[in-house]
């Protein structure tokens, strides 16, 4: 009998929460079949068979803690499920229809029913009933697609669906409150989120956060991004964004001013001697920030083609505990989504944000003269107990500068 552990967190994330087992006990499987899923604070984790066989215990179960290396399922490999097992089959995909069973009131007859339908869908898959916690959604009100009328996670994402008020969110209340034609919505907090939500009021409420805030005329780039952009997709193969140069800007500004590279440790200053810059990005499970790595020695190509990858990573959930742990600077870019201005707030234990925004055409006196110019503005959050409002805002100029006038950066200017 072999043991089926969780992953090994690193030492930023403390456990992890069973969301989704896609296995029974006694199912067979193959090697490198997903078995369960865990959500930590930062990813979600899969865990897969390693090898052909069946899983005969499961120790963990949905919503269950767990920590590192921890026991999760017993596994037999070489076994063979037996005949009153769980067929192993993937709950979530459609099989073929059965016949349908006639109703004992002589009317139309049932269409997908059978004797699990009628024991209050208790064979529902964990992935269906964490489903309906979520939607406030009754799966006994849904046509199933699965073999046997089984209701999968993909019925149950229909949008078409409505809300009940019977179903309950932990706390035991309603998950959609009725009243006429106005209902509410109870969603059960995940565990990212509750994450999210701790660390941006603990960052709020431990340090000495204060913002500086600062404008650039994005003209200079914006006229060098046109005029090189199609030659440098066709030799690298990505997009010429904006991101690339602020995150070299910022970069050349971190060399400078070492005290914004830096972190809190207790009563200790900690002076990083690299420069691992995080980009916040959006993804459907709340705010991520996966971290570049050493961008010092990363070409603007680099950049680009890394960020575009943890978009797509974070759009699919797949981003590793690799790809997110550590950082010693961040950069949010609230602009994507209209944002004129913000406050960002510190990703504890870094001691500064950068904040870039929307661009827009606003009138500006150039040398006497009112021009109208592409603005963005900056913000910088930093932590008042490591950095000096004098170290702040000079970072924050010599950014705006280098943004200004890119050539800076090719010459070491």
């Amino acid at each position: 009998m072999a043991e089926i552990k969780a992953p090994v967190f690193p030492e930023s994330v403390a456990d992890g929460t069973i969301v989704e087992w896609h296995v029974t006990e006694g199912q067979q499987v193959n090697r490198d079949d997903l078995l369960a899923e865990i959500e930590t604070d930062k990813v979600v984790l899969e865990v897969v068979a390693p090898d052909n066989g069946v899983v005969t215990r499961i120790v963990k179960q949905v919503d269950d803690t767990v920590l590192s290396d921890e026991l999760i399922a017993e596994f037999e490999a070489g076994a063979s499920a037996s005949a009153e097992a769980a067929p192993a089959v993937d709950p979530d995909q459609p099989a073929a229809p059965v016949q349908p069973k006639q109703a004992t009131d002589g009317g139309e007859p049932v269409q997908g029913t059978d004797k699990a339908d009628e024991s209050d869908h208790k064979d529902q898959s964990p992935a269906v009933r964490k489903a309906a916690k979520e939607s406030g959604v009754d799966p006994k009100n849904v046509e199933g697609s699965g073999r046997g009328g089984r209701v999968t996670k993909t019925d149950m994402s229909n949008p078409t669906l409505k809300a009940d008020s019977s179903i309950t969110s932990d706390s035991g209340r309603p998950v959609a409150e009725a009243v006429g034609e106005r209902t509410e919505k109870r969603v059960p907090m995940t565990r990212l989120r509750k994450t999210i939500a701790n660390r941006l009021l603990a960052a709020s409420q431990e340090t000495a956060m204060l913002t500086t805030f600062n404008e650039v005329n994005m003209k200079p780039l914006m006229d060098m991004r046109t005029k090189y952009k199609d030659q440098f997709e066709k030799r690298h193969g990505v997009r010429l964004g904006f991101m690339s140069l602020f995150v070299k800007a910022a970069t050349e500004a971190l060399k400078r001013y070492p005290a914004v590279n830096a972190s809190l440790d207790g009563d200790d200053i900690v002076y990083h001697g690299y420069y691992d810059i995080g980009v916040a990005v959006s993804s459907n499970r709340g705010l991520v920030v996966p971290v570049l790595r050493d961008t010092d020695r990363m070409s603007m190509a680099d950049v680009e083609a890394k960020i575009r990858e943890f978009g797509g990573k974070a759009q699919e959930g797949k981003l590793g505990l690799e790809d997110m742990v550590g950082g010693t600077f961040t950069i949010s870019n609230g602009g994507v989504f209209g944002s004129l201005m913000s406050t960002p707030i510190l990703n504890p234990p870094q001691t500064a944000i950068l904040g870039m925004h929307a661009i827009n055409d606003r009138p500006m006196a150039v040398n006497g003269e009112v021009k109208i110019l592409p603005m963005m503005y900056l913000a910088l959050s930093y932590d008042h107990r490591m950095i000096d409002g004098k170290e702040a805002v000079k970072f924050l100029v010599t950014l705006k500068e280098l943004v200004e006038d890119p050539t800076m950066l090719l010459l070491d200017l």
